[in-house]
């Protein structure tokens, strides 16, 4: 029977442990998104708590597709230094380390970018940025594949043991799989084969462009929780069949876009974020982030059923769970029974860096965070992650 602790091959890259550190948006890379000496602090002391596998916060692959103010950059030849670093954080610490790939689509603020955010299709005002999209033509199709490809030439180059395709939350290749947002006639969209053409051809091109050894990851969204239907855990499991047919090593279960954040609570005081800012960030700032969540919203391994309804479908390729998992019992149970290969943590990683090495120890069975998503809040206030509930353990 598997334990969380076991090691295990995910392709032929080999993991300590079952533990994956989900990948995070720091807000602490300069504006242009190199790396700096926090973002290495970090995922050093991540990788000390003994994490078997860490995914740094998403990369944006092109300029246009830049989603926060101070995100991690991997759209050109000149970051590819500072990602050797961030590398180097990791390995020194015995831990493996995947870049996620991203494009933000129409979730890639005006302001930001400095034009209209790019989308499948120009339906609506986005409900964060109220940018409305501009839809992509085939030239703009082409420019983000080969901006995917060269960012994993770049990833191998900065020594990362492997990449993940960023296809969740709403971002751009989440909206192209989901039929919430495509609403092209064209090859890409108007089928569930025409919607993954994107993907599956961003997927082709990278495992060219990478070592034959070098594993692919995938990050899906299983419910798009959107005001009409999206991706659907059914049309999912459709998707992931087609990822592990192409070799994709591992796929990663979450969920939601930016439409869902009326299912989020999270707020951090106006002055709290006067303070945390640098003076040159204040003008970006809210001073205020609310949201209302239901009661049952954030109950335990909220994204397990969806796991189970696609794990039929990946034959032989790894899940990774992600969401509302806070107790290793919890966690060994869902690994011990087969329903994911591993497990995922975000929220409780910032609160508690080396939760992974307590669990080991035997000095921690459950993690203390609340889910109180002040962190989250503090993302959307172009404030660095940390945790923002008082009383740290």
């Amino acid at each position: 029977m598997p334990s969380i602790f076991d090691a295990i091959d995910v392709g032929e890259m080999k993991i300590k442990n079952r533990f994956v550190h989900s990948a995070t948006c720091e807000q602490m890379a300069t504006p242009d998104g190199f790396i700096t000496e926090e973002i290495l602090k970090r995922y050093g002391r991540l990788a000390e708590g003994g994490i078997g596998l860490i995914i740094p916060g998403h990369m944006y692959v092109h300029r246009s597709g830049q989603a926060q103010q101070r995100q991690i950059g991997i759209y050109g030849d000149e970051l590819v230094a500072g990602l050797e670093k961030l590398a180097g954080a990791v390995h020194t610490h015995g831990g493996k380390i995947a870049f996620q790939l991203a494009h933000g689509g129409r979730q890639s603020p005006r302001a930001i970018i400095g034009q209209a955010p790019l989308a499948p299709t120009g339906r609506g005002l986005d409900p964060v940025s109220l940018n409305k999209p501009r839809p992509m033509d085939g030239a703009a199709i082409e420019e983000t594949i080969h901006a995917f490809t060269a960012a994993a030439r770049r990833a191998a180059a900065a020594g990362a043991d492997a990449v993940q395709i960023h296809a969740a939350h709403g971002y751009l290749l989440n909206e192209f799989l989901s039929p919430f947002f495509n609403k092209r006639k064209d090859g890409y969209g108007a089928s569930a084969e025409g919607r993954f053409r994107i993907l599956k051809e961003i997927i082709s091109n990278v495992r060219e462009a990478l070592p034959k050894s070098m594993p692919i990851l995938v990050k899906l969204n299983a419910n798009d929780f959107t005001p009409r239907t999206g991706i659907t855990p059914d049309l999912a499991a459709v998707y992931a069949k087609w990822l592990a047919a192409m070799g994709v090593a591992a796929v990663e279960v979450s969920g939601g876009t930016y439409y869902g954040f009326q299912t989020i609570r999270g707020e951090i005081p106006g002055a709290e974020i006067s303070r945390a800012l640098p003076a040159w960030m204040r003008p970006f700032a809210r001073i205020k982030m609310k949201f209302q969540i239901p009661a049952n919203r954030f109950q335990d391994a909220f994204n397990l059923g969806a796991a189970e309804t696609i794990r039929p479908a990946l034959n032989g390729c790894a899940l990774i769970l992600v969401g509302g998992l806070r107790r290793l019992d919890q966690m060994n149970a869902v690994i011990a029974r087969g329903a994911a290969d591993m497990i995922a943590l975000s929220r409780p990683l910032i609160r508690e860096p080396s939760l992974v090495r307590k669990f080991i120890e035997g000095s921690s069975e459950e993690s203390t965070c609340t889910s109180c998503n002040r962190c989250f809040a503090a993302m959307f206030n172009n404030m660095e992650v940390r945790c923002y509930q008082k009383g740290l353990p």
